[in-house]
């Protein structure tokens, strides 16, 4: 296992250079000044001269290049060119909310869609799997902002239950980060259980009609011991692919839901970093994010070995 986790990270080393290389090419190719940004409208040449020389702009696209990626080496993404705060330290100030959404929503996702899926597939063709089905069309056909804006208007406007917006982080105690986390996390995992749980009936109906399946039932072992013990661990696969992508996805920011809910996570800062055209903000986030599919997938990689003993390591 050590072996094959050491093979997968080095393999993940050349990915992340090139993703490197191509965040760099992209910013310092694409119109737009980040000296006339930091400068203003009024400034003269001369300023905005110096300002290109203090950055580093007027070097060679292979001596900024090195730099840079000296500096990334050294924990330093540099310094944002609107608030002139380190971009370190503003995607920490973000990075909590986000985990914290992510976390929550995968987790009760799972938690429901899992057994949906399941008992769908089990009930296949009657009116349990129709009416889970239903459900899961209509968990992708209605939007999450729309979702977001009837949980408030019930939960927080009319019983008044909880607050309306903002994020307490848990340090500040549970029960004020819980009040202000639930809806937001009900209104994305709407859309990520309708996505697991058919994603674990397809799985699931696939195995189902496998020989071992059908010798553990001839054998008179129970049906349930049937659908978790010998079905889902083989339906597992697809399954845990797709969590993992979505936790991903959502650790990675989701805007619309942040912005719904005034949650300071790490989707609202992207925007407003493009917005702005700040580009050391842009070029970390490009970057985190991609660390971020990175890790996943080594991690989706590990579940595969456990629980598929075909694959050698």
């Amino acid at each position: 296992m050590l072996g094959y986790l050491i093979r997968r990270v080095l393999a993940a080393v050349p990915v992340m250079g090139v993703v490197a290389l191509f965040v760099f090419l992209l910013l310092r190719l694409t119109p737009g000044d980040p000296a006339a940004i930091l400068a203003g409208d009024n400034a003269t040449p001369e300023r905005l001269e110096r300002i290109r020389e203090s950055l580093g702009l007027n070097e060679p696209l292979i001596v900024q290049f090195i730099t840079w990626v000296n500096k990334l080496l050294h924990g330093d993404l540099g310094t944002s060119l609107i608030s002139n705060l380190p971009v370190v330290k503003m995607i920490s100030q973000r990075m909590e909310p986000s985990i914290s959404i992510a976390l929550s929503t995968i987790i009760l996702a799972v938690i429901v869609a899992v057994p949906l899926g399941v008992v769908a597939a089990w009930k296949h063709g009657t009116w349990i799997d129709r009416f889970v089905m239903g459900l899961s069309v209509l968990g992708f056909s209605v939007p999450v902002f729309v979702v977001g804006y009837i949980l408030i208007e019930v939960f927080a406007i009319d019983l008044r239950w909880v607050p309306v917006q903002g994020f307490r982080s848990i340090f500040n105690g549970f029960g004020p980060f819980f009040e202000r986390i639930i809806l937001p996390t009900c209104a994305l995992s709407f859309i990520y259980i309708a996505l697991i749980a058919r994603m674990t009936r397809a799985a699931m109906l696939d195995v189902l009609g496998e020989d071992y399946v059908r010798t553990a039932r001839a054998k008179g072992i129970n049906e349930v011991a049937v659908m978790m013990r010998h079905a889902l661990r083989n339906a597992a696969v697809p399954v845990i692919t797709v969590i993992g992508t979505g936790f991903a996805l959502l650790i990675s920011g989701v805007v619309v839901t942040e912005s719904v809910f005034n949650i300071p996570g790490i989707g609202r800062l992207t925007v407003d970093a493009v917005l702005a055209r700040d580009y050391p903000v842009i070029q970390a986030m490009i970057l985190l994010t991609s660390l971020i599919y990175v890790v996943v997938n080594l991690l989706i990689d590990v579940a595969y070995t456990l629980l598929d003993p075909r694959i050698r390591y």
